[in-house]
């Protein structure tokens, strides 16, 4: 079973141009961001999937000065980059996981793709997404390469083609939708933003990086992240605005299996310093 882990990464972000190339901890994001999927115990090539816009040039000499795969498509219809990068490393199975989650915990990858590995025959697409409750910026998906091409086929909505996967979990009464919920119990999906998107979200991780991160002991995950946290809650305080945050909320008319309770807009603070309630 030949397992590709495809990161899709670009320098075009409207909020926060170049947000994969931001240093942390003395090296470019998105060098950090394939050091943790690696961590991952779990057999697999990573493989970074950006766009052929000039502006992504940096991105793929970086990667290969660094010996890391990478395919360059189409920088607005991600679901034809994914399939393509897909198959030009001859994947069984395809792992999505974006650029904006450097704070993803390994173990959290090799939880989903257990579950995947037990189960694979049992259905079309799993994920740790539908619904969510690990912190945000744990995002696992996973599907086998027949899955993928039927929706890079079929997929027609702009959302389906821009955000890669819709088309699968958007019907359940079509394909055999897997989740994995966080054991922990708790739902910390719309509260705890460790995704990167914003100003505040690279200060908030790059303060993480650097309570957190070591070059003898480089891997954390989640229950040192939330142990920091603890000893330090002003920390979660610098993107808190953002917690809830994704794409949904511009969709919520076209999307059938996500409510309003899986997303919100950006918040204010009042005169007190405490959130306003969106």
């Amino acid at each position: 079973m030949n397992i590709i882990t495809i990161i899709q990464a670009r320098t075009g972000s409207s909020r926060l141009p170049g947000k994969v190339l931001l240093p942390l901890a003395g090296k470019p994001l998105l060098l950090r961001m394939v050091e943790r999927v690696r961590m991952a115990r779990t057999p697999m090539t990573v493989v970074v999937a950006t766009t052929t816009d000039p502006d992504d040039t940096d991105i793929r000499v970086l990667c290969g000065q660094q010996r890391i795969p990478c395919y360059s498509g189409d920088p607005f219809d991600l679901l034809d980059r994914h399939y393509r990068a897909a198959l030009l490393y001859d994947a069984d199975v395809v792992v999505k996981i974006p650029s904006d989650c450097p704070l993803i915990d390994p173990a959290v990858i090799d939880r989903v793709l257990s579950y995947w590995i037990a189960h694979h025959r049992s259905y079309d697409y799993v994920s740790n997404l539908h619904p969510a409750s690990w912190p945000d910026g744990n995002d696992v998906e996973v599907m086998p390469i027949a899955i993928l091409h039927e929706a890079w086929k079929k997929a027609s909505r702009p959302l389906e083609r821009e955000h890669t996967t819709p088309f699968i979990w958007e019907q359940p009464d079509r394909y055999r939708i897997g989740n994995v919920t966080w054991e922990s119990g708790f739902d910390y999906s719309m509260s705890h933003r460790w995704t990167i998107d914003y100003p505040e979200d690279y200060q908030f991780i790059r303060k993480v990086y650097d309570a957190l991160y070591s070059e003898g002991a480089p891997r954390f995950g989640i229950d040192d992240i939330l142990g920091l946290l603890q000893r330090e809650p002003e920390l979660a305080r610098i993107n808190d605005v953002y917690a809830g945050v994704n794409w949904y909320r511009h969709h919520l008319s076209e999307l059938k299996t996500i409510d309003a309770n899986r997303t919100r807009t950006p918040r204010s603070r009042d005169a007190r310093g405490s959130l306003a309630i969106s």
